[in-house]
């Protein structure tokens, strides 16, 4: 800023003034002419409350710099905000309650639509559409029913012999089973099962 060098500039030649009227004073007071020394003592002093007066100009306007940067700062703030506000009001705008609740609305009514279009797409049709699936079960726990009936009534020729428990040491050693097909050793783990 040109003010506060131009005060500096004046800071620096009142200086000089006051430094060289403390060597006139000297002068004088070698040459025992003390009322020209206190004269230069005076104008010393003045020089000195005119640089002290200069320092509070540049204080001042120091000051005034600060505040007016500190006042640019708080502006550009307060714009920002204003702009960042702007900005929000113009999207409210564009997107309200309302449209938010009503997109919803439409997604939960095609989310539903989808599910009773896939519901009808796998629901039978036909002659499977006919079949009543408790019939179907009741049928499915007979034939069971009967199958068991029927493992149940055949001889139990092929069935091992129930262990006996024998204490060790008193094991009679048997002849190896014959290989069984898978249909009677099942049948005879259920046999086992039914004369426990």
């Amino acid at each position: 800023m040109q003010t506060l060098e131009m005060l500096e500039k004046k800071e620096k030649v009142l200086l000089k003034k006051a430094t060289a009227e403390i060597e006139k004073a000297k002068e004088f007071t070698r040459a025992k002419n003390k009322r020209a020394a206190i004269q230069c003592l005076k104008r010393k002093r003045l020089y000195e409350q005119q640089v002290e007066q200069l320092g509070n100009f540049q204080l001042r306007i120091h000051d005034q710099m600060i505040m007016l940067e500190g006042a640019k700062a708080t502006t550009e703030t307060v714009d920002a905000l204003r702009s960042g506000a702007a900005a929000m009001k113009a999207m409210q705008k564009a997107t309200n309650i309302d449209d938010v609740d009503k997109t919803m609305d439409e997604i939960n009514e095609q989310t539903e639509a989808m599910k009773q279009i896939q519901e009808a797409l796998s629901t039978p049709i036909g002659a499977a559409a006919d079949f009543d699936e408790d019939e179907l079960e009741a049928e499915l726990e007979e034939l069971e029913g009967a199958e068991l009936e029927e493992q149940l009534l055949q001889p139990a020729t092929t069935a091992p012999a129930a262990s006996v428990s024998v204490p060790a040491g008193r094991q009679q050693s048997r002849p190896a089973p014959q290989k069984n097909t898978a249909e009677e050793d099942e049948l005879a783990a259920l046999q086992a099962e039914m004369a426990l």
